[in-house]
C-alpha cells in the first residue's frame, strides 16, 4: 500500500487492497500479473499495488527489534559460523560490560558459538562476526525479510528486476 505520494506505507492482504479500492479509498496502481477475483457475476483485477487517495500522514515507521526479526535481519544463520540449527540471540557487547539490547549489537549466534563466546567480546573469544550488526529501515525490511514480495512492488521499493 503506498501512500497518496506514492511512498510505500504498508503491506495489506489482498482482500483488504480489493475491499479499499471497491469503497473507492485507494487506486489501483498495478494489478497483480494477470490474475483475477472473481464473484458469480463480475471479474476485478488482482491488487498488487494501490495507493491511498488522500495523503495520510505516518509516523516515523521502524522495525520493532524482536527475536524474529534479528534471525530474519541475519537469515536466520549464525552469524559466526554459518550453522542454521539450534539459534539463540547474542550481544556482540556482552551486557555485563554495558551491551545493550540494540540492532546494532545483537546477532544471531547458534548455541555453540554463543556458549564458546561467553561473556566476552569477539576478539577476545577468538571469533569473528560474517556481518556487522544493523538496524534495518523499513522499506529494506519490506523489500528484503518480509519473507513476500512480488515483482510489481519492484519501482515502489527500489527492487532490482531479476535478470535470467
Amino acid at each position: 500500500m503506498l501512500n497518496a505520494d506514492f511512498s510505500p506505507i504498508s503491506v495489506c492482504t489482498v482482500q483488504r487492497a480489493f475491499l479499499l479500492t471497491y469503497l473507492n479509498k485507494t487506486e489501483l496502481v498495478s494489478p497483480a500479473n494477470g490474475y483475477k477475483l472473481r464473484s458469480v457475476t463480475q471479474s476485478f483485477p488482482m491488487p498488487a499495488v494501490i495507493r491511498l487517495r488522500k495523503y495520510v500522514n505516518v509516523p516515523y515507521k521502524g522495525v520493532n527489534l524482536t527475536r524474529q526479526n534479528v534471525f530474519k535481519r541475519d537469515a536466520f544463520s549464525c552469524q559466526y559460523c554459518g550453522a542454521a540449527k539450534d539459534l539463540t540471540l547474542d550481544h556482540v557487547t556482552p551486557r555485563s560490560k554495558g551491551g545493550r539490547s540494540s540492532w546494532n549489537n545483537l546477532v544471531t549466534a547458534c548455541k555453540r558459538c554463543n556458549t564458546k563466546k561467553g561473556d566476552s567480546s569477539p576478539q577476545e573469544a577468538g571469533v569473528k562476526l560474517k556481518t556487522k550488526p544493523f538496524r534495518p529501515s523499513y522499506i529494506m525490511f519490506l523489500r528484503d525479510f518480509s519473507g513476500f514480495h512480488c515483482e510489481e512492488w519492484g519501482p515502489f521499493l527500489k527492487i532490482k528486476a531479476k535478470v535470467g
